[in-house]
Formats: structure tokens, sequence, C-alpha cells
């Protein structure tokens, strides 16, 4: 994760006195599932406004802001999250000045960012922060994270309609996703729930070289800080157009629950190989040989 430190708040040329609005922050690591369950935290806090990746939503609708899942480069995407640009946080601040609202959500990985995007666009601080972990069970928060580090989708929260007319070049799918409602301590309906995919055009330029033994050397390593009891009996690394597919066969001693297992190591490999090298992984195959005696 690449942490960005800024020295001083920015000013802007007009000054903001939101008296009355209260600032929620929703904290946890990239490619936890925060943009999905945003939506879900605002109808249950009566939030008007999401701040995430450099775009303001109101009902389900990008208002203001460009998406910094539409930069270039990495260090750019990041600049863009936290309105680096003045012109962009302005645009942001100005919308919120013209708007009636009363509370307003903002996504970061840590408090520090947060803090630094309410500073920007001169929002109170926020009062209320939300752990992803408080509101996402264990499960959805790996899924999200395979979702990120082994298929390299990211999630915006605005319909897909919505995100194709506005980003057309990054939008990848749409898909519904069935969750069950309570409306009574005995009593749940069906509830269906749209999730905009996007692949980031920053994950598919630059490109950095790294020769296929250095690259399995550092998978091999992995694999022995995730379980030092998994083998890995083979590493095949293959360059694609826009980064690299990992296959991996593997031993496991006698019992592993399998599932847990490979999407763990799959998210491990992916969070640590992007962390310290930059180059995205595209797909990580990990294939089973046998299992060994404890």
């Amino acid at each position: 994760m690449l942490r960005c430190i800024i020295k001083e708040p920015m000013i802007l040329d007009f000054i903001f006195h939101p008296h009355t609005i209260k600032t929620f922050a929703l904290v946890g690591p990239s490619g936890t599932g925060k943009s999905f369950q945003a939506k879900f935290l605002c109808r249950k806090k009566h939030i008007d406004f999401i701040i995430d990746d450099g775009l303001l939503i109101r009902n389900a609708r990008i208002v203001a802001g460009h998406s910094a899942k539409e930069e270039k480069t990495f260090m750019a995407a990041v600049k863009a999250a936290l309105f680096d640009e003045k012109s962009k946080r302005d645009e942001v601040a100005r919308k919120l000045q013209s708007e009636h609202f009363s509370r307003v959500l903002i996504l970061g990985t840590s408090e520090k960012m947060v803090n630094k995007i309410a500073a920007r666009l001169q929002l109170p601080m926020p009062s209320k922060i939300i752990r992803i972990g408080e509101i996402s069970t264990q499960k959805d928060i790996e899924n999200a994270k395979r979702m990120r580090y082994v298929e390299g989708k990211h999630v915006i929260p605005v319909p897909g309609a919505e995100v194709k007319r506005e980003y057309p070049s990054i939008f990848f799918n749409a898909i519904h996703i069935f969750k069950k409602k309570p409306v009574s301590s005995v009593i749940t309906v069906p509830e269906f729930h749209e999730k905009s995919i996007v692949k980031p055009i920053y994950s598919r330029q630059n490109k950095i070289i790294i020769s296929k033994k250095a690259l399995s050397l550092m998978v091999y390593n992995c694999i022995n800080e995730f379980n030092p009891k998994f083998a890995g009996q083979k590493i095949e690394v293959e360059p694609t157009e826009t980064g690299y597919n990992i296959a991996i066969t593997l031993d496991i001693p006698f019992g592993t629950e399998l599932s847990d297992a490979i999407e763990g190591l799959q998210t491990y490999i992916v969070e640590n190989i992007e962390h310290f090298t930059r180059i995205p992984v595209e797909n990580v195959s990990v294939i089973i040989d046998k299992t060994l005696e404890r």
C-alpha cells in the first residue's frame, strides 16, 4: 500500500462553514469491499453523499469529481483520491457548498487519509469512524480481496449504466448480488443489489518487466511466509499484455481446508508482489499435487 504524506492542508479560494454537517468515515485496507458496503451504510445512517476515490456521489449518481481509477499511473490515482489537484477539489467543494445536506461519508484506507480529504474539501473532521470489519463479514472481506488482488477488479458504488456512461474506458461489468433483508426477527425478504465492476487504467499501463526467475523466487518466498508447511513444487510465470499470470503446483498438509487455504494464498501472493514491485498480477492459479501427512 502506498502512503502519501501531506505536510499541510490545502486552502481553497473560498470558505465553507458547514456547521450542521456531520462527517462519517468508512476505513479499511484497499480491496476489502468499502465501496460496495458504502451504499448500505448510507441507507442505514441516512447519509446524503459518498466521497470515494475522487468522486462525489449522491443518490447513486456521480455529481462531481473525477475517478482515480481512470488515471494512467498508480501515483496519479493516489493523488486523485486525495484531491491533490486544486481544480478538482474545488469542483467537489463547490458542489457540496451548493447542496442542502446533513451527512457525508468519506471512504479511505486510514484515518489520516479521510482526515486529509475532509480538510481539503472544507468539511468537518469525521465524528464517526467506522471500520470495514464492523459492517462486513470476514467472508465478504476475503471475497472482496480476491476480486481486487486475484482478478484485478475494483468496485464503484453507482449503477453500472452510470459508470458506463461516465467512464466507459474503465467499465468492465455489472453483476447482481442477492442478499436477504430482515424485516422482523423471523422474516427475511430477498433483495437484489448491483455491483459495478471496473478495471483501472493504471493497472494496465506502464508495465514493469521482471524476470521469470526473480518472480518465481518471490512466489516461493510468499508461499513459505504464508504457511511454512506448504511446499511449492513448481512455479510457472507467463507475461501477458497487462501483467503476469502465475501457476503454482503445491503440496499441502493433510486435512488442510482447501478453499480457505487457496484463496488466502492467492490473495497473499498478489498483495505482496504488487505492493513491493508495483507489477500487476492478472491471475494466480493453484494446483494441489498431493497432501502430506502431518
